[in-house]
């Protein structure tokens, strides 16, 4: 089932450099040593930020023989494959020559690869197989205008998966097929009726439906002869959104739920479908679930982990205690498992860092604990002067704790405590979503902007996932409402703790972080500097109205929290909370990057404020970037909006910038409006 959230996705996923470590940088007029004075730490190369990584995603096969991982060639991100557990000897088994191949899984057979991909951003992906032994990638979805999603996997039919793809009618529902993999065969499993999705166990037996209620409220369905459905379980619309059906025993007659029904955060509950008994297996009173280790063929859940300000595991099978007392001495950073056999005598491990690239580790558990180094995403990360992320958790004017991550650039900070020796420019950092979150780790924005000189703070405001129903539906109709006071409170709390200048404070993000920006900048016109939009809707109406056809199911909850744009009245409310009805109040310098395949924030929300602000002749810089979506994945194109987006707010913010360069090589976009507005766009257009 397609949760169509608008977080965004830029597939910042590590760094490749293939350039110097170090460049010669400028410096706005004003700004760099004005702070903290001499600056020890050199310019870092924006490539080191959002290139490609070396290598990343480690994934054992099944029968543990084999490694797969992704990596570039010729620059572009695909599967590789050793015939062994050793990366060194590794080939590639995809050659795409564009936007590269990210999201991928090992079949059941262990000699097949599954993945999934789109064209330019349009989000209508395919399922690929790809055969080791010919070297052949068959496309299980071959079908135009379909956004295809696995649905299941089985170790009970290795040579089969549940694919789901929505191409009937409009295209608003996903029928289920089960699909051969060897042959692409499809076979019909489920017609959908118009339900949000289906809930499959390890035989492939459709067992529920789940189903969204125009009230935005939850219900989970049975069968009922004739292909009907009846109600079996119905979740409140408070709970709706953080009470989620995750999947069944081994026998399938317990279903795990995340549920927050009768308490606030979403806790770990198992249902005796028998008996109607519902057991807790784990919660934690300041965070929601945030993931769930199961065992390979058992389903029985091992262990949880909670994120709050950072992640902590908690394991429930005594039989794995000693493995994550023994992962922890291994490195430091978070661990994550990333894949296991389907013996669980071999894991795949990784460790997340704030100021370092991932380190991937092969654990043996057996004979005896032993964990193999493999590889880190980007080793030339490690050479230079990276800067830590520092929790901290601000209060909102009406007592809401905001969980949020600070990043300083590293002269600044010379004790490490989180406060730099004199205030700073500031980069007000928002995620998307709404419906996701910020969390401790690597972020090559944090790090790009905190290396130019400026403290980073990203928020999760009201209506964040992951800290409770009491939080999230805290946002119920308040886009640029309590949302955005989160995000002043934020901007207050940094100035008062002497971390911002308030005469230097930017906005930037992607998705909703794109409309928190253009919201900052017409409903609070003074408070920052400039802003930078990434992807972001500037009418609600709009973007309402233009939904991707697979999003029918979940419109209601877009009603219920965001606004009604099918009355008057509701129509009326949803234009006093967009940004377009306000162009005229903005004052600071504004920066739009768009992709123009976008299914989620259309071209036409970026076309439509730019063309109003021109009319108004206020100034905006516009990038239109041609194939790509909702947020950038080629790294050519992300070197560019990068190298225009740091001259930017150096202009306006006082930072360090490394001049644009040939930035542009290979980066397929136009600037419809305002080149002039950043130094030394106008010349790289003109000589790229």
């Amino acid at each position: 089932m397609r949760f169509p959230f608008l977080a965004l996705c830029l597939f910042l996923v590590g760094a490749d450099l293939g350039h110097e470590l170090l460049a010669q940088g400028s410096t706005a007029p004003g700004a760099g040593s004005e702070a903290a004075g001499t600056v020890p730490v050199p310019l870092i190369p924006r490539r080191a930020f959002f290139g490609n990584p070396e290598k990343a995603r480690a994934r054992l096969s099944p029968d543990g023989k084999r490694l797969a991982f992704i990596a570039p060639v010729e620059g572009v991100l695909n599967v590789w494959v050793s015939e062994d557990d050793r990366p060194e000897g590794a080939r590639p088994v995809t050659f795409d020559k564009h936007r590269g191949i990210v999201n991928f899984f090992w079949a059941y057979t262990s000699r097949h690869i599954l993945y999934t991909q789109d064209k330019n951003g349009d989000e209508d992906d395919h399922v690929y197989c790809i055969d080791l032994a010919s070297g052949e990638v068959k496309d299980l979805t071959p079908i135009p205008k379909i956004a295809a999603e696995i649905e299941n996997v089985s170790e009970r039919f290795p040579e089969e998966i549940v694919v789901g793809i929505n191409d009937r009618g409009e295209r608003q529902y996903h029928d289920l097929y089960r699909v051969n993999i060897l042959t692409g065969q499809r076979t019909l499993l489920q017609e959908n009726p118009g339900l949000a999705g289906f809930l499959t166990d390890d035989d492939y037996r459709v067992r529920y439906a789940v189903n969204i209620t125009p009230q935005a409220g939850k219900e989970l369905l049975r069968p009922a002869g004739e292909g009907r459905w009846e109600p079996y379980l119905s979740v409140d619309p408070l709970d709706a959104m953080t009470t989620h059906f995750v999947g069944f025993d081994k026998t399938g007659g317990k279903l795990y739920l995340l549920d927050s029904r009768q308490r606030d955060t979403a806790a770990l509950t198992v249902l005796d479908l028998a008996s109607d008994r519902y057991q807790t297996l784990a919660e934690d009173p300041r965070a929601d679930l945030s993931g769930v280790l199961v065992h390979p063929t058992e389903k029985t859940v091992q262990a949880v982990s909670f994120t709050y300000t950072r992640t902590e595991w908690k394991v429930l099978d005594p039989a794995l205690q000693a493995d994550f007392d023994y992962l922890r001495t291994v490195a430091d950073g978070e661990i994550q498992i990333t894949g296991r056999t389907l013996d669980d005598r071999r894991w795949t491990v990784a460790y997340l860092m704030d100021n370092g690239p991932v380190r991937f580790y092969l654990y043996d558990r057996q004979p005896q604990r032993q964990a193999r180094f493999l590889f880190t995403s980007n080793p030339a990360l490690e050479k230079l002067p990276l800067a830590r992320m520092h929790p901290v958790v601000i209060p909102a004017r009406d007592g809401l704790k905001l969980v949020s991550y600070l990043t300083l650039p590293p002269w600044t900070d010379p004790d490490g405590d989180g406060r730099p020796s004199a205030p700073l420019p500031m980069v007000l950092n928002v995620h998307g979503g709404p419906w996701a979150r910020d969390e401790w780790g690597y972020d090559p924005e944090h790090q790009l902007l905190a290396n130019r000189g400026y403290a980073v703070l990203s928020v999760n405001y009201r209506g964040s996932t992951g800290f409770g129903k009491h939080f999230l539906n805290a946002a119920q109709r308040e886009w640029a409402g309590k949302m955005h006071d989160d995000l002043i409170d934020a901007v207050e709390w940094a100035i008062q703790q002497n971390i911002a200048r308030r005469d230097r404070v930017g906005i930037m993000g992607g998705s909703y972080g794109g409309y928190a920006t253009l919201v900052g900048l017409t409903f609070t016109p003074t408070t920052f500097a400039c802003g930078v939009d990434i992807v972001g809707p500037s009418s609600l109406i709009t973007l309402l109205e233009n939904p991707p056809p697979y999003w029918a199911s979940f419109m209601p909850v877009m009603k219920r929290f965001v606004g009604d744009w099918t009355t008057e009245e509701g129509r009326a409310f949803l234009a006093s909370r967009s940004p377009l009805t306000y162009v005229d109040r903005i004052q600071r310098p504004l920066l739009i990057g768009q992709g123009a395949n976008d299914p989620r924030v259309k071209q036409s929300e970026a076309d439509q404020i730019v063309q109003a602000m021109t009319a108004r002749k206020i100034p905006v810089t516009y990038v239109l970037f041609h194939d790509e979506g909702h947020g950038f994945a080629r790294p050519e194109n992300r070197f560019a909006f990068y190298a225009i987006t740091e001259a930017f707010l150096a202009t306006h913010l006082g930072g360090r910038y490394e001049p644009i360069g040939d930035a542009f090589r290979g980066a397929n976009f136009s600037v419809p409006s305002g080149d002039d507005q950043v130094p030394g766009l106008v010349e790289a257009l003109r000589t790229r």
